[in-house]
């Protein structure tokens, strides 16, 4: 019979997951109890509210999905989008490229505007398609995109989409709980996030809200969602979103949800504006280390995304051998480069609890030793004592 399975100790640094605190872990191994539990439908109703705190929403309609990230981006895109629906994509980078096929596999039509990798989506590209294609019904964007670190102006993206009559799909599964995401303020009508990065619990759920005019395009569907699983007038019934009698979709992943709400738990105790006032500063403290190791970024300063940094590999320097020495010699987990950045960038990941100046130190020490280079850590200690101070 094999062994318990030990997970060996890393320093998760990439883009995702990060790392986990005690208290979430606990949380999972609390004892399991049923979907339908009284004191378990409880506690997805406290969810549901501490969703909404995190989104910035009073959506009726926010609840996690029962899957990761890209199980919530399918449920935005399948529920608002029929055979033959415009949806504007705007796509700089794998993750807004995933949002037009998805949109393809909806039956809709993707008009694709295209932006620089590691640059933000320029909202001067979006007005230009919309007045080019005025039956366009649905604009989607990513907000912070995972694959370059590139984070785009949300709230214009969504005035433009709004001003042409068009509902709005954003992607926050690296925004949420790191930088601002103000669902209400900004006019976003179906979002969708992942547990895994600022959020800091295990990868497993997405949470979603949806807007009431989301809801109302939903109710006018004249075609059947093609998810059954994904139908989200199914499983909002689940989540009692319209008041109702609530009625069983599926057997909802319990002990994960508890970690969510533990997670969501203590984001809220710090506050979320704290929490962005973190990421913002060992971003600063990271970023120093970083320049001093000569390692450049991929994304101008005004377009960075604090908690997911891409920068260039070196002439000369191994992209999987570098990695791998990272990892087997110091625990240590740094992303590589995906689409037109694999072998030429490496991602560091600066979310949730991994946003803290233990992980930067190590980071950039390790990094040091690898490269052999040094003055990284020297040069990020400052502002992490001035943090601490």
């Amino acid at each position: 019979m094999p062994e318990s399975f030990a997970p060996p100790a890393r320093t998760l640094m990439g883009p995702g997951p990060s790392p986990v605190s005690p208290d979430v872990l606990a949380a999972l191994a609390r004892p399991t109890i049923g979907h339908l539990d009284p004191a378990f439908v409880d506690l997805m109703d406290e969810t549901k509210g501490l969703l909404q705190e995190t989104f910035l929403t009073q959506n009726r309609l926010t609840m996690p999905v029962s899957g990761p990230g890209t199980a919530g981006m399918e449920a935005c895109v399948d529920n608002l989008v029929e055979p033959g629906t415009t949806v504007v994509v705007c796509r700089n980078g794998v993750f807004g490229d995933r949002l037009r096929q998805m949109v393809e596999r909806a039956g809709g039509v993707a008009v694709v505007v295209d932006a620089e990798w590691g640059r933000a989506v320029p909202p001067e590209t979006l007005a230009d398609a919309l007045v080019e294609h005025p039956e366009a019904e649905v604009v989607a964007f990513v907000h912070a995109e995972t694959s370059t670190g590139a984070l785009s102006d949300a709230e214009t993206l969504a005035r433009i989409a709004r001003d042409h009559g068009c509902l709005v799909v954003a992607d926050t599964v690296t925004s949420l709980g790191g930088v601002p995401v103000r669902v209400d303020d900004w006019g976003l009508d179906a979002v969708y996030s992942g547990t895994q990065k600022c959020l800091a619990a295990p990868p497993g759920l997405s949470p979603v809200t949806f807007s009431d005019r989301a809801l109302e395009r939903m109710d006018a569907r004249e075609t059947p969602v093609q998810s059954w699983f994904l139908d989200v007038s199914l499983v909002a019934r689940y989540w009692n979103a319209d008041g109702a009698k609530r009625a069983y979709h599926h057997t909802a992943p319990v002990n994960m949800i508890y970690a969510l709400h533990e997670a969501l738990r203590r984001l809220q105790g710090e506050g979320l504006e704290a929490a962005w006032a973190r990421h913002r500063r060992m971003h600063r403290a990271l970023a120093a280390g970083l320049d001093a190791l000569g390692l450049a970024f991929v994304v101008p300063e005004a377009e960075r995304l604090p908690q997911l940094n891409a920068v260039w590999i070196p002439d000369g320097v191994d992209d999987a051998a570098t990695r791998r020495r990272l990892l087997d010699e110091h625990g240590l987990e740094i992303g590589g480069g995906l689409g037109d950045l694999a072998g030429r960038a490496w991602r560091i990941g600066l979310m949730g609890e991994g946003a803290r100046p233990g992980p930067v130190l190590a980071c950039l020490g390790a990094l040091e030793a690898v490269l052999d280079r040094s003055g990284g850590v020297e040069a990020a200690e400052p502002l992490l004592d001035a943090v601490a101070a």
